[in-house]
C-alpha cells in the first residue's frame, strides 16, 4: 500500500535540528522524497508499523509531528502533481 508520511519536527533548538536530521534519513531509507517533509512509501502494514514506531522513538511529541496518511493500493488515482519537480514512481526500479 502507498503510505504518505509527513512530519514537522521543531528546529529552534540544535537537538530539534538533529531530531529533524534522523527523522529524514529515516524516511528516505522506506520512500521517496516528494517535498521537504513529505514522502511517499511503498509497504506493507506490519513495515508501516515499525516504521511509525521508529520515527515515533525519535521525534519530541510535545514539539514535533508525524502524520501517515493511508493511500492504498490504488493510490494512482488518488495522486495528481502539478508543477515543477515531477517525481520518480516509487514502485518501479531505478535505473542510473
Amino acid at each position: 500500500m502507498m503510505v504518505l508520511i509527513t512530519y514537522d519536527v521543531n528546529t529552534e533548538t540544535k537537538e530539534g535540528r538533529r531530531r529533524l536530521n534522523k527523522v529524514a534519513k529515516k524516511c528516505v531509507n522506506y520512500g521517496v522524497r516528494v517535498q521537504n517533509s513529505v514522502f511517499e512509501c511503498v509497504m506493507d502494514a506490519a513495515k508501516c508499523r515499525e516504521v511509525k514506531q521508529e520515527l515515533s522513538d525519535i521525534i519530541d511529541k510535545d514539539k514535533d509531528s508525524l502524520r501517515f496518511y493511508y493511500l492504498g493500493d490504488k493510490y494512482n488515482t488518488k495522486i495528481e502533481h502539478i508543477g515543477a519537480k515531477e517525481t520518480i514512481k516509487v514502485e518501479e526500479p531505478l535505473i542510473f
